[in-house]
């Protein structure tokens, strides 16, 4: 099966989930224009649920998301799908009255010119605050008046059910201000970062997003950030009804740290694992196929071939229950990580490192 993951900003692709591909995929819209785009009856209800209409949602948010625009404007070409070049083009949403906008990290990273440009087409340069390429998310600052800022509100991705309504705002392929809607398809879906980590807990939604859309918020029916969308899966590149967003859970953790001028640290085993049913072995658990050298793991005795069965008083019955855990935890703290080795059971005790960039 062909299976292709995209980043949906226009500055990065993300290949077969852990690969930074080669290419560039940029798109914008007419210069000068500003497009409203409603997808699906305004006045219907989200997926026939309590709440608001996407007509609602979209006039109760629409001046706190952004358009974001990266690199050289002069510098775009034109090829398949529109203009290409070093420039790019994605989106972000206001966080707060201080001027701090957020969005995905692959759709600023390394780039030295970034304007983000409002609903009304006031447009200012940004500059970044922080980022956390390990949860792909940044933190922008504009010097823009605080009458123009308005901050949309984040809700607790915890709370979320599947077939929830959902309603996507952003500038896919340039048209700032585009409007969709869907549901949340599947829940607790892992997608791999920026720098080749996982993040947990991804939000799948059928809301149609494209190019550009990334960093642009994922809305639920009271016009609350449930989400950042981040990825698509699509064999055309374009919106197959697959996309990803990343909670609003780590959101606030990873962007409240970033705002109070912190780094933000998360903890490193220094292990691959696979889930050991899928590796020849009926038992549930995390089975570790290497331990980097020098890392957490190897000082804490784990082996490549322990199926890993718990965390910290944790039970472990995945690949994906075990890196939640991990994540559950701070660097610098020691964690007991209950193993299977040769058919019997023991306890290691693990002192948590800091992960590394890669």
């Amino acid at each position: 099966m062909n299976r292709n993951v995209y980043a949906l900003g226009a500055v990065a692709t993300l290949v077969a989930g852990a690969a930074i591909g080669a290419g560039v995929y940029a798109a914008v819209g007419p210069a000068g224009t500003t497009t409203t785009t409603v997808i699906q009856d305004s006045a219907q209800q989200i997926a026939s649920q309590p709440g608001l209409t996407v007509s609602e949602v979209y006039r109760r948010t629409y001046r706190g998301v952004v358009d974001i625009t990266v690199g050289s404007a002069s510098s775009f070409t034109f090829g398949r799908g529109g203009p290409q070049g070093e420039g790019g083009e994605g989106s972000g949403f206001v966080y707060d009255d201080g001027g701090h906008i957020v969005t995905n990290d692959h759709v600023v990273a390394g780039e030295s010119s970034i304007r983000v440009k409002f609903w009304n087409g006031a447009t200012y340069t940004a500059k970044v605050v922080g980022s956390d390429p390990s949860t792909d998310l940044a933190v922008l600052e504009v010097p823009a008046p605080r009458s123009l800022l308005h901050p949309l509100t984040l809700g607790d991705s915890n709370a979320l059910e599947v077939g929830a309504g959902v309603v996507a705002i952003g500038s896919p392929f340039g048209y700032a201000e585009s409007v969709t809607s869907g549901i949340v398809s599947a829940l607790h879906r892992e997608m791999s970062s920026p720098n080749g980590f996982t993040i947990d807990d991804a939000i799948q939604t059928d809301a149609a997003i494209n190019h550009g859309n990334s960093g642009g918020p994922l809305l639920d029916a009271q016009g609350r950030v449930i989400g950042v969308n981040a990825q698509i899966q699509s064999r055309s590149g374009g919106s197959d009804g697959v996309g990803f967003a990343i909670p609003s859970a780590t959101v606030r953790s990873v962007v409240s740290t970033i705002v109070a001028g912190k780094t933000v640290q998360h903890a490193f085993l220094g292990i691959r694992i696979a889930d050991a049913s899928t590796a020849g072995n009926a038992d549930a658990g995390a089975r570790v196929t290497r331990v980097s050298p020098g890392s957490p793991a190897e000082r804490g005795g784990l082996r490549a071939g322990d199926v890993i069965v718990g965390i910290a008083g944790t039970k472990i019955t995945s690949s994906e229950d075990l890196s939640r855990a991990v994540d559950q935890h701070k660097p610098g703290e020691t964690i007991a990580v209950t193993v299977r080795r040769s058919g019997h059971s023991q306890t290691l005790h693990v002192e948590l490192g800091t992960r590394p960039t890669t």
